[in-house]
């Protein structure tokens, strides 16, 4: 009897351990058959394909008022490019999911952050705006996540960019709903930061409750649980139900006082037709006035305006998760006539460099592939015969980012300054962290990835960190520099061809950043400040088709000993903003400018002049051979960039900076 217990109790351990391994936090067991998995995921991505070709007519036309209620709109001129490729064609609202697909193929369920940038680099070449061409620019300078979305150096990290790339790390992690909230998060910070990567949460976290709950309020609630309670998206999530509340039979009503409140009152540095948490909003409100019809709500996503090809796309990609294939009009993934199945098959690349076309029941497939891969890995299991295959799924599994260290901004150090720079980023500042070789900086202490204290003597100096998640320890090489003083700030004057903005022509340009972000004069390059309201000057100066030549620089009444310049960019505009050859000059005895020799420039500039390798206020310091001199500037090409909006064409020639430092020779 007692042999029998035992045997019994065993079966039970071991059942449990097969469900739930050691790294993971046990929850309750949710079970999904095979087919209604797949039916999901398959309605997922072709949610996401209709929700993105039906919304692109509508993207941005709809702000001050919302679109008409002359429902169904349809695709309308879509409908031209569906019959030209004769299937689904890519967009960035489901092509950085298909390379993210790829990404997990190539290196697992969870890949790194270098992983996925690497990816980028590759295959991401042009078309993307905001946060994600942020992102990539600073990738091109080195960087890699969280600091491609950190709100200090990607100015756009408050956009709508997270919401719709990341929608994949969800469908593949059904019914894990704190495991897709995380790593949304942690996929979301590759180019947003703050409040802007909070509807990217709250997405991840509805999808993948989506695979077991069909109630539209439930799943937004569910989501809310998820996110920063004190946080501005939970608060908006909980305005949008109130106004709901309020407005039961008027969405008109609801989206004109979300508007006034999220767009036309916004802060004037994140009041933008693409932020997130106002994109967010127009979502949520076209769920809920939608209420399970799939077809009304498409539309209202449309109707509630701003970047509604975004917000279209993702919401019917939960709306297939929730109802599965039959849950969406054959009507709106059979459009042109004699297609038999969803697009035709086809998904077209148009956008990605070497992404390859693809079967769209091989994308399904594939994603089902990934997904049943990750619950395994998380204590689930797929058993049964075929055709009759049931999931076991462990709702409590918990999303832990791969251990890495992340390459951002070295800390600016500068001697009789004090220095509070943090190595460690969020996905790894839990981990133990220490020193293990080289030698700090007089003055300065390191402890838990944190840098504290004021050096005291300038110079060049190497450590080797170490960090350890009590499974693996990995080390990095680290170069610091400790500066001189810098000389800027007491310079009796600033040298500049262009001393003040044309705020007129700037106005006449397509422009992304707050107006407050940008200066007046240029005045401004010495203040110490290299970001916020004010603090960026643009050399826009007249309304010409011309190149020019842009220099920035100081003069000083007494001779001053000089083998340093660092130059911190501004944010860079899609028709312009960086110089396309940088040099230094100084002023010799005779007052006659005269290159520095032997110059450096860490980084190096941009290989290409092309916008999508621009990166955003990122430091180059330049050093040379000491010179002795009262006046040295930088000088470079202002070019005159292509760009597609006409009111922008031909108001392209200037530069953009925030600061320029300059310091004495280190030995001095």
């Amino acid at each position: 009897m007692h042999k029998r217990l035992l045997t019994i109790l065993l079966i039970i351990v071991f059942s449990i351990l097969e469900i739930v391994p050691t790294n993971a936090q046990k929850g309750k067991v949710l079970k999904i058959k095979l087919s209604d998995l797949k039916d999901k995921i398959a309605a997922a991505w072709i949610g996401e394909m209709v929700g993105n070709m039906y919304g692109l007519p509508h993207e941005n036309k709809y702000i001050l008022s919302p679109g008409l209620e002359k429902w169904p709109y349809g695709y309308s001129k879509s409908l031209d490019k569906l019959k030209k490729y004769d299937g689904a064609f890519s967009d960035d609202d489901t092509d950085v999911e298909y390379m993210y697909l790829l990404s997990m193929e190539k290196y697992g369920s969870e890949p790194t952050y270098e992983q996925l940038r690497d990816d980028w680099l590759y295959h991401i070449r042009d078309r993307v705006w905001l946060a994600n061409r942020g992102a990539l620019g600073l990738m091109h300078f080195g960087f890699t996540p969280p600091y491609t979305g950190n709100k200090e150096i990607n100015p756009h990290w408050y956009q709508i960019d997270p919401q719709l790339i990341n929608e994949i790390w969800a469908y593949t992690a059904p019914g894990m709903v704190k495991y897709a909230a995380a790593k949304s998060e942690w996929a979301g910070r590759i180019t947003s930061d703050d409040w802007g990567i909070e509807p990217t949460i709250h997405y991840g976290a509805m999808y993948a409750a989506a695979f077991f709950e069909n109630d539209i309020r439930k799943l937004i609630e569910i989501g809310l649980k998820e996110l920063p309670q004190q946080g501005r998206y939970a608060q908006t999530v909980r305005d949008m139900i109130a106004l709901h509340d309020k407005y039961p039979n008027s969405w008109q009503d609801a989206r004109a006082e979300m508007a006034k409140k999220y767009y036309i009152d916004e802060p004037d540095m994140t009041k933008t037709i693409w932020n997130a948490n106002l994109n967010g909003a127009c979502a949520i409100l076209a769920m809920l006035y939608g209420n399970g019809d799939f077809q009304r709500t498409l539309d209202l996503s449309c109707a509630m305006g701003f970047d509604a090809d975004n917000q279209a796309a993702t919401v019917a990609g939960l709306m297939g998760v929730i109802y599965g294939m039959n849950g969406i009009p054959s009507k709106l993934y059979l459009p042109i006539e004699g297609w038999k199945v969803p697009f035709n098959d086809r998904y077209i690349n148009i956008t990605r460099y070497d992404l390859p076309d693809a079967s769209i029941k091989d994308i399904i497939d594939r994603t089902v592939k990934q997904c049943i891969k990750l619950v395994e890995s998380k204590g689930g299991k797929l058993s049964g015969e075929k055709g009759k295959e049931v999931l076991s799924i462990n709702s409590g599994a918990l999303y832990n980012p791969p251990i890495e260290f992340s390459i951002g901004p070295a800390p600016r150090m500068e001697i009789g300054k004090v220095v509070d720079y943090y190595f460690s980023t969020p996905n790894n500042r839990n981990y133990t962290w220490q020193m293990v070789s080289g030698t700090l900086p007089e003055g300065l202490t390191f402890d838990k990835g944190h840098l504290l204290g004021t050096p005291n003597k300038p110079g060049y100096y190497s450590v080797t960190l170490q960090i350890d998640n009590g499974i693996t320890s990995i080390k990095h090489d680290f170069q610091l520099l400790v500066r001189n003083t810098n000389i800027a700030l007491k310079a009796d004057s600033i040298l500049a061809n262009v001393r003040t903005l044309n705020e007129a022509v700037l106005d006449s340009c397509w422009y992304t950043f707050g107006k407050s972000l940008y200066a007046k004069n240029v005045n401004v390059i010495n203040d110490g400040k290299i970001y916020g309201p004010g603090s960026v000057f643009y050399s826009i100066a007249a309304k010409a088709k011309i190149h020019k030549v842009d220099y920035y620089g100081y003069l000083w009444k007494e001779d001053q000993n000089i083998e340093m310049i660092a130059f911190h960019t501004g944010g860079m505009e899609e028709f312009g903003g960086w110089f396309t050859s940088l040099n230094v000059q100084y002023q010799d005895s005779n007052g006659k400018w005269k290159p520095v020799e032997k110059i450096n420039i860490q980084p190096s500039l941009p290989e290409t002049d092309v916008v999508f390798y621009q990166p955003h206020f990122v430091e180059y310091v330049i050093t040379f051979d000491p010179v002795k001199t009262k006046a040295i500037r930088i000088i470079g090409d202002a070019m005159v960039q292509s760009h597609w909006n006409k009111y922008t064409k031909n108001v392209s020639a200037f530069t953009s900076i925030t600061e320029l430092s300059v310091y004495q020779t280190i030995n001095q």
